[in-house]
């Protein structure tokens, strides 16, 4: 054959019954996605419309990542704003005027909302236009939403990148878009070996200046590289791009899919496609079984935190030999992560949302020997014997791509060597 022959998703866990949950849950909130996207956009800022806590979230979660001063900071909203006897946008557009003046480096402002900003109602995205028309051409302001009343933590990204998409210049050109936030490593991988497949016109969301930002347009084909981008995808869907429905990039299997999605949509032959894979493949393949001795024949057990878990589910149960017993997210678009479940083989629990005292009994019940996490619940359950995995760590690591599958492998089985030396 000329060209790689369409692959088709179905099976595995497409069909389960998926247990709905909608009580307490245990989850960052969506601020915490600034913590990596302010590395990313390194020409950004983002100003948080919140309160003291919410400035206390991010110096907790960042100071330790921060060596120069920081593109992050808090409008802290206080009593008389709450109370209404204040007139909070007056209070931003001067707060906006002295860091603008004092930063000069700063391109793109986000005022991102927390939870007291959504109860009081302000509406931040009338200040976003606003501010857009006293600064233009020389700083964009947008506005996104990283409440925690609704949302976890990665939603915050999905939020953030949605609300570029309106603004995206336009253009006819036939190209790819990659559609995420990557450690800067990974993304070169991916487009050093997209290229290598003879892919010329590549483009990344979010870009890291204001003036790479790229254009779109019905041309554009998009691929996700992260599975919580639901809003963004439909975003780019309703501007005219098209998406490349897929595997997530984790693991051998997952990231040749990936890449074999791509490869169909621009028309890579079977042959070129296996050429350029097949080197950085069987060295994906080689370093997950080596790091994955640990957890052949082990269990795990998803709590919902990243929305990552299906895909690193297929990845654990296909590729390191275990048994997943429920696999928990905090949504589950079926649209974004079918390949997935395709992919991943029937028998654990597929739950959407939390309640968090249900889940923890079904879990204390099955005893996994592996469960992932939030902070909030990783400690207690150590304490209980449990060996757990932090499941916010999966988000700031390097893991995508063929480079870092056994790193990601290796990730989930330092817990169960800590537990076993921890017994001896």
């Amino acid at each position: 054959m000329n060209e790689l022959a369409k692959i088709e998703f179905s099976g595995g866990c497409s069909d389960t019954p998926i247990l709905k949950e909608r009580g307490q849950r245990e989850v960052f909130c969506g601020l915490t996605s600034i913590i990596w996207l302010h590395r990313k956009m390194q020409d950004a800022f983002f100003l948080v419309v919140g309160s003291r806590t919410c400035a206390h979230l991010l110096q907790s979660a960042a100071g330790v990542m921060i060596f120069a001063e920081p593109r992050f900071g808090t409008a802290i909203l206080e009593e008389k704003d709450l109370a209404g006897m204040a007139d909070a946008h007056d209070e931003l557009d001067r707060e906006v005027k002295k860091l603008l003046a004092r930063r000069s480096d700063i391109k793109q402002l986000f005022l991102v909302g927390s939870c007291p900003s959504e109860v009081i109602k302000l509406d931040l995205s009338r200040a976003a236009e606003r501010l857009t028309k006293l600064y233009t051409p020389k700083v964009r302001v947008l506005n996104y939403t990283g409440s925690g009343i609704e949302t976890t933590f990665t939603q915050g990204e999905d939020a953030c990148l949605a609300s570029m998409v309106p603004v995206l210049s336009a253009t006819d050109e036939k190209q790819l878009l990659l559609v995420g936030a990557l450690p800067d490593v990974v993304e070169d991988q991916f487009i050093n070996i997209l290229t290598e497949l003879g892919i010329e016109k590549i483009k990344t969301l979010p870009a890291t200046q204001k003036d790479k930002i790229p254009r779109v347009g019905k041309n554009t084909r998009f691929a996700l590289v992260q599975p919580f981008l639901g809003e963004t995808a439909e975003a780019l869907e309703g501007a005219g791009l098209r998406r490349i429905s897929a595997p997530f990039p984790f693991g051998e299997q997952g990231t040749t899919e990936w890449l074999r999605g791509i490869a169909q949509e621009f028309n890579v032959t079977e042959k070129s496609f296996d050429e350029v894979i097949s080197a950085p493949r069987a060295r994906a393949k080689k370093a997950v079984e080596a790091a994955a001795k640990k957890l052949s024949g082990k269990s795990v057990f998803f709590f919902p935190d990243s929305q990552l878990e299906i895909p690193l589910a297929r990845f654990l149960v296909n590729e390191c030999g275990m048994t997943a017993i429920e696999v928990g997210a905090p949504y589950v678009h079926k649209s974004i992560i079918g390949p997935d479940l395709a992919l991943l083989p029937k028998g654990p629990t597929i739950s959407e949302g939390q309640d968090v005292d249900l889940q923890l009994d079904r879990c204390r019940k099955a005893k996994p020997d592996l469960t992932v996490c939030g902070l909030g619940l990783a400690n207690p359950l150590e304490g209980e014997g449990f060996s757990t995995k932090w499941a916010i760590e999966l988000v700031f690591t390097p893991v995508h791509g063929y480079e870092q599958a056994g790193d990601l492998a290796a990730l989930f089985s330092r817990p169960i060597k800590r537990r076993e030396v921890l017994r001896l």
